[in-house]
C-alpha cells in the first residue's frame, strides 16, 4: 500500500505549476530544502537566466558512486484541453492521483524524495543520487548541463534509473527524437512575373518531399527492430508557414520537421541528407536572386536509447520490480543521454504513457505503491545487478 507520506509529496509537486515555459524554481527549491533538513546538500545547476535549475543530490556521501533517480521536472501545457480535474489539483480519486505531471513524472520524484531518509538510513554498500531536470520535454536541455556538471566535478555514477512512465516495467530501448526548422528565402514578385521570382513555398515543398521521400524509405527499406510499435524509423513535417497573398510571390518559408531515428540508425545522416539536398537546389534561386537559399535551425537533438538486457542496472531493476522481461517505448527520455556520458541506463517508472500529456492525466495508486516498494527495496539492496 502507497504511504501517506509519499501520496502526500506527489500532492505537493503536481500542484506546482512547472509547465516548460515557465520557472521550475519552485519545487527544486522545495526539494533542496527537504533534503537540507535530512543534511543533504544539493548541487544546483541553473540556465543562462537562472530562471530554472537542475538538482543533483547524493545520499550516502562518502560511499562509492551508486545508482542515480533521474526525473524531470518540467511538465507540458493543458491548454485547450477538456479536463475534468484540475490540472495543478492533485485530487485523488477512484484509486488515481490526478493532475498534469501526475505520471510524466512527478509522481516518480515524490516517491524518491519520499525515501530520502530510508535511503540514508540504510547499509547499502554504494550512494544514491537524484537528478532532477529542466526542460526535458523541449528538448532535454537541462540534463545536459546537469552531466557536464558531474563530468566536471569527477561524479561517476555506476548506473541510471530514469523513472518515465513504463508501467514498472525496465525499458531497455527507445528512437531519438531530432527536430529542425527550415527557413526559406526567395524573391517575391506580382505572380505575373513568375519568372523574375523565386517562390520561397515551391522551394520549401521540394524539400518536404524528400522529407516525405525519406520517409517511404525507411518504411520500405529499413532492417526492423521488432518491439516498437513502429519497427522503423520514421519521418514527418509538423508544420509550414508562408505567404501573404494569392497573387505576391512569396519570398518566405518555414516548415519544422523531425526525425524519430531507431537506436540501430544514424539520425545525423538523415539530417544531412536533407541539407545537402536543400543545397543543390540554391545554384537554381540564386541564378535569380542573390541571397536566396535555405536556412537549417535545430530545435531539439534526443539522442536514442539502446540499453541491454543483460546490464546489471536492467536486471536491478527486473529484481526490484519483480518483472521477469523487459519492454521498449515509443517516447523518447533522457536516458540516452545518460547512456552517451558512459552510465548504464535502464527506463522504469510507474504509470503509462498512455495517459502522459492527456486531459485528466493520472497515475494509478497501485502503479505509486509498487514503485514504492521498488524503490524500499533499492534502499536495502547489497548490490547493483
Amino acid at each position: 500500500m502507497l504511504s501517506a507520506h509519499a501520496l502526500e509529496l506527489a500532492q505537493t509537486l503536481v500542484r506546482m505549476n512547472t509547465v516548460s515555459q515557465n520557472s521550475n524554481l519552485e519545487l527544486i527549491h522545495f526539494v533542496r530544502d527537504h533534503l537540507a533538513r535530512l543534511g543533504v546538500t544539493s548541487r544546483i545547476t541553473y540556465n543562462a537566466d537562472r530562471s530554472k535549475a537542475n538538482l543533483f543530490a547524493t545520499l550516502g556521501e562518502g560511499k562509492p558512486a551508486g545508482v542515480i533517480l533521474s526525473g524531470h521536472t518540467d511538465t507540458v501545457p493543458w491548454d485547450g484541453q477538456d479536463w475534468q480535474h484540475d490540472p495543478l489539483g492533485g485530487t485523488v480519486a477512484d484509486g488515481r492521483l490526478y493532475g498534469r505531471g501526475s505520471a510524466d513524472m512527478k509522481g516518480f520524484i515524490a516517491l524518491a524524495l519520499a525515501q530520502a531518509e530510508a535511503f540514508l538510513n540504510a547499509d547499502a554498500p554504494f550512494a544514491l543520487h537524484y537528478a532532477f531536470s529542466f526542460d526535458e520535454e523541449v528538448g532535454c536541455f537541462g540534463v545536459r548541463e546537469l552531466i557536464a556538471d558531474l563530468r566536471d566535478a569527477g561524479i561517476r555514477p555506476l548506473a541510471c534509473i530514469v523513472g518515465e512512465p513504463t508501467n514498472m516495467v525496465p525499458a531497455i530501448a527507445h528512437k531519438g527524437v531530432y527536430r529542425y526548422k527550415c527557413c526559406v528565402r526567395g524573391k517575391e514578385a506580382h505572380s505575373s512575373l513568375t519568372p523574375h521570382s523565386v517562390n520561397a513555398i515551391e522551394m520549401a515543398a521540394r524539400v518536404v518531399g524528400r522529407v516525405r521521400d525519406m520517409a517511404e524509405r525507411f518504411e520500405r527499406e529499413e532492417p526492423r527492430f521488432e518491439g516498437f510499435d513502429v519497427p522503423f524509423s520514421t519521418a514527418s513535417v509538423g508544420q509550414f508557414h508562408g505567404g501573404i497573398a494569392d497573387n505576391v510571390v512569396p519570398r518566405d518559408a518555414e516548415f519544422r520537421y523531425e526525425f524519430r531515428d531507431l537506436p540501430t540508425a544514424d539520425a545525423a545522416a538523415m539530417q544531412a541528407e536533407v541539407v545537402q539536398y536543400a543545397r543543390s537546389l540554391e545554384p537554381g534561386m540564386q541564378r535569380v536572386a542573390a541571397g536566396t537559399g535555405f536556412r537549417f535551425d535545430t530545435i531539439c537533438e534526443i539522442p536514442s536509447f539502446l540499453g541491454s538486457a543483460e546490464a546489471p542496472v536492467t536486471r536491478l531493476a527486473q529484481r526490484l520490480a519483480g518483472e521477469a522481461g523487459t519492454t521498449l517505448v515509443a517516447f523518447g527520455t533522457e536516458a540516452g543521454l545518460f547512456k552517451q556520458a558512459g552510465i548504464p541506463t535502464v527506463v522504469c517508472g510507474p504509470g503509462s504513457i498512455q495517459q502522459a500529456h492527456q486531459p485528466d492525466e493520472y497515475v494509478s495508486l497501485e502503479q505509486l505503491a509498487r514503485c514504492e516498494a521498488f524503490l524500499r527495496g533499492l534502499a536495502a539492496s547489497r548490490e547493483i545487478g
